[in-house]
C-alpha cells in the first residue's frame, strides 16, 4: 500500500492511498486539475479512482470534490451530516446524492481490497473523521484537523506503519500573530487544530517497531513552518525507545504547493 501527499496545509488538503488494485483520495481541498496532474503523475488515470474519502466539509479539504465527482462519477465516502453540509454549498456545485456512500464512525467498510475504519476527531464542523487504512496487516492513517486527542484516537492510530499527523501551528507564532481574537482562540481550543507540541505528543505515543514514515502535514502558512515543525516534534519524541528508528528512516513535513514522494509500506 502507497501513501502520497498531493497536498498539505491551511490552504489545500489532499492524499492518495492505494495499491495495485485500488486507489483512493483522502480529500480533495485543491483543484481538480492538480489531482489529476499528480495522479497521472504515477501512472494513475482519475477514472480508475475507486473513491474519495472526505474528513470534513470545510474548504480546504473540499475544493476540488465536485469537479471529480461529477466527471467521473466516483463514489464520495463521508458521515451523513457532513454529506448533508456538502450539498448546501454552492462553492463545489451539485453532487448527485447517489455518489454520496454514507459511513460512521467507528464502523469500517472496504473499498476494492482496502480496509478504512473511520474515527470521530474533536473539531468545528459536522461530524468529522480521520481515516485508517489497511491492507492485510499494513495499516496508514491520516489524522489532521483536530484540536486535541485522547486516548481513544491513539487506540484508532495505534500500530500504524505510516501516518499522517497534524502539526498545524506553532503557539507562540500564532498568540503573537495578526489573527484576530476570535480565530485564535478557536484554532487553539480542543475543536480547532493539533499545535506543533501537541503533534510531537501524539506522534510519541504511537512510535512502534515497524514505522515506515511519519509525515506532518496541515501547517499552518501564517503560524507554522517546516523547519519549526520538525524541530519542535523532534524534540518531543527524542527520547522514545523507537527514536532510532525515526531517525533511520526520517521524518518529514508535507508540502503546501507541490506532491511529496510515494511512500510504501
Amino acid at each position: 500500500m502507497n501513501i502520497l501527499s498531493i497536498a498539505s496545509g491551511s490552504s489545500g488538503n489532499c492524499y492518495y492511498v492505494g495499491n495495485d488494485h485500488t486507489h483512493l483520495l483522502v480529500d480533495a481541498g485543491i483543484s481538480g486539475k492538480r489531482i489529476e496532474a499528480s495522479l497521472n503523475g504515477l501512472g494513475i488515470k482519475t477514472d480508475e479512482l475507486n473513491g474519495i474519502l472526505i474528513t470534513h466539509e470545510h474548504s480546504d479539504h473540499i475544493k476540488g470534490l465536485g469537479v471529480l465527482a461529477r466527471k467521473y462519477s466516483i463514489p464520495v465516502y463521508t458521515t451523513a451530516a457532513c454529506a448533508k453540509e456538502l450539498q448546501k454549498l454552492s462553492s463545489i456545485g451539485e453532487i448527485d446524492d447517489s455518489l454520496f456512500v454514507k459511513i460512521r464512525p467507528d464502523t469500517a467498510f472496504t473499498v476494492g481490497d482496502i480496509t478504512v475504519e473511520p474515527s470521530s476527531v474533536w473539531h468545528d464542523a459536522a461530524d468529522p473523521v480521520c481515516y485508517s487504512l489497511q491492507d492485510g496487516d499494513k495499516k496508514i492513517s491520516i489524522a489532521t484537523d483536530l484540536g486535541n486527542f485522547d486516548d481513544y484516537i491513539v487506540d484508532k492510530l495505534r500500530n500504524s506503519d505510516i501516518m499522517v499527523i497534524e502539526a498545524n501551528h506553532d503557539v507562540r507564532m500564532l498568540e503573537a500573530g495578526t489573527y484576530p481574537y476570535y480565530l485564535k482562540r478557536r484554532i487553539l481550543g480542543n475543536k480547532g487544530h493539533l499545535s506543533n507540541e501537541r503533534a510531537g505528543q501524539l506522534i510519541k505515543s504511537l512510535l512502534n517497531d515497524h514505522i515506515k514514515a511519519i509525515i506532518l502535514g496541515h501547517l499552518s502558512k501564517e503560524n507554522n513552518f517546516e523547519e519549526l515543525a520538525y524541530e519542535t516534534v523532534s524534540l518531543e519524541i527524542h527520547d522514545n525507545v523507537y527514536t532510532s528508528d525515526v531517525r533511520e528512516f526520517g521524518l518529514t513535513v508535507a508540502k503546501r504547493d507541490q506532491p511529496g514522494i510515494l511512500i510504501s509500506t
